[in-house]
């Protein structure tokens, strides 16, 4: 498949991307490198390959204890806030 300019123009005005008539070419360029690089993909032999629903099937992450804590240092952890009070980050209101 290839992709004239016309067509970059068309999917640039569907995506409602301003595209500078002097990028048209070469976005039609780089367009067409990446459907050869798809075709490319599509000659790869996959027979007997089962298909995978994530990268980290099988794998046992090691997991921690959920464990509450009171910070250990408030005040070290308040130091860089731009305002505190009583113990407590202060932060603009955002819902009246």
């Amino acid at each position: 498949m290839s992709i004239d300019e016309e067509t970059v123009r068309k999917v640039a005005k569907l995506a409602r991307l301003a595209l500078p008539e002097a990028r048209v070419a070469p976005m039609a360029a780089e367009l067409n490198g990446i459907m050869a690089w798809i075709e490319q993909l599509n000659e790869v032999d996959i027979e007997g390959v089962e298909p995978m629903t994530s990268a980290v099937e099988g794998l046992s992450l090691p997991m921690r204890a959920d464990v509450v804590t009171d910070g250990a240092n408030p005040e070290r952890v308040l130091k860089n806030a731009p305002k505190a009070e009583d113990g407590f980050f202060v932060v603009p209101k955002v819902v009246e």
